[in-house]
C-alpha cells in the first residue's frame, strides 16, 4: 500500500517541478506555490457540495448518453472546475506576485495539482496500485492540463481590464468543456470504443497547455529577448561618400540621425486554439 501512496504522490510531483522550471524568468515564492496547493485540496470540499447538490437532479453516468453527457459536464466538471476556477481568480489573482500572464498557468496547475492530490490519495485507498497507475497517466495529467488552460486566461485577464470578463469566461469555458468531455468518454457505458476518444482528449489538452506555456513564457515581460537593446549595440547606418560636383548649387550632406532603440515588446498571446492566430495584447480604456 505504501508502494500504490509514493505511486500516487510521484505523478503530482512531477508535474508540479516541470511547471516550476518553465517558469524561468520570474518564479514565484514557495509560499504561494503551496497556498495554491492547499486551495487545491480545500476546493474539494466545495466541489463536492455542488455536484452532490446537481446531483439530485437525476442525472447518472450509464447507458443513457444524455444522462451521461450532464452528469459529466454538469455534475462533474462544473462543479470541480468552478470550484478551483474561485479560488484562482479570488485568492491568487489579486495577490502582487502574480505579476506576469504566465503566474495563471503556475497558480492554475499548483490548484489543480492539490485537487488531482486529495482525489488520488481516495481513489488509491480503494483501488489500490492498478488505479494508482492507471491515474498517474491519465487523471492526474488531464487535472494539470485543465488549470494550464484555465490559468492561460486567467493570466491574460489579469492585464487586460477591457476584457476581463471574457477571458475569464474563456478560461473557466475551456477548463469545463476538456474536463467534461473527459470524463463523459470514460463514463458512458454504451459503446466502448468511444473510451478511447478520452485519450484523444487528453492529448489534444497536453498540445494545447504546452503550447500556452510556450506563449506566456516566450512573452514574459521578464524575458530578455524583449528587453530594448542599449546603443551601443545598434548598427548605425555607414556614411556614404558623396562624389565631387562642379555645381555652385551643391547640396550640403545631411548630418546622420541617432537611431532609436526598438522599443519594448509587450506581453503578447497567440489565441490558444488557432495555429496561426493573431498576437494578443492588452486593451487600451479610452
Amino acid at each position: 500500500m505504501y508502494l500504490a501512496f509514493l505511486v500516487a504522490i510521484a505523478p503530482v510531483a512531477a508535474i508540479i517541478w516541470y511547471v516550476y522550471i518553465k517558469d524561468k524568468y520570474d518564479k514565484e515564492p514557495l509560499s504561494m506555490l503551496a497556498l495554491s496547493f492547499g486551495l487545491g485540496l480545500l476546493s474539494t470540499v466545495p466541489a463536492y457540495i455542488t455536484s452532490e447538490y446537481l446531483a439530485k437532479v437525476g442525472w447518472e453516468s450509464g447507458p443513457e448518453l444524455l444522462p451521461t453527457f450532464f452528469y459529466a459536464f454538469l455534475v462533474v466538471a462544473f462543479a470541480e472546475e468552478f470550484a478551483k476556477f474561485l479560488f484562482l481568480i479570488w485568492v491568487m489573482m489579486p495577490s502582487k506576485y502574480f505579476d506576469e500572464p504566465y503566474d495563471g498557468i503556475v497558480y492554475g496547475v499548483m490548484i489543480g495539482m492539490g485537487f488531482a492530490f486529495f482525489e488520488n490519495i481516495i481513489y488509491v485507498l480503494d483501488g489500490g496500485m492498478e488505479t494508482a497507475l492507471i491515474r498517474a497517466f491519465t487523471a492526474v495529467p488531464a487535472h494539470a492540463c485543465f488549470g494550464v488552460i484555465m490559468g492561460y486566461y486567467v493570466g491574460m485577464a489579469k492585464f487586460d481590464p477591457v476584457n476581463k470578463s471574457l477571458l475569464l469566461l474563456k478560461g473557466l469555458m475551456a477548463a469545463i468543456i476538456f474536463h467534461g468531455a473527459y470524463d463523459f468518454f470514460i463514463m458512458q457505458e454504451r459503446y466502448e470504443m468511444l473510451t478511447l476518444v478520452t485519450f484523444g482528449v487528453l492529448l489534444f489538452a497536453i498540445f494545447l497547455s504546452r503550447r500556452a506555456i510556450r506563449i506566456h513564457q516566450y512573452n514574459s515581460p521578464f524575458n530578455p529577448v524583449h528587453a530594448p537593446k542599449p546603443i551601443s549595440s545598434i548598427d548605425f547606418p555607414k556614411k556614404q561618400a558623396v562624389p565631387p560636383t562642379s555645381t555652385d548649387n551643391e547640396k550640403k550632406e545631411e548630418p546622420l540621425k541617432k537611431p532609436t532603440p526598438p522599443e519594448t515588446s509587450s506581453t503578447k498571446d497567440y489565441d490558444l486554439f488557432k495555429e496561426d492566430g493573431d498576437f494578443w495584447e492588452p486593451s487600451k480604456e479610452d
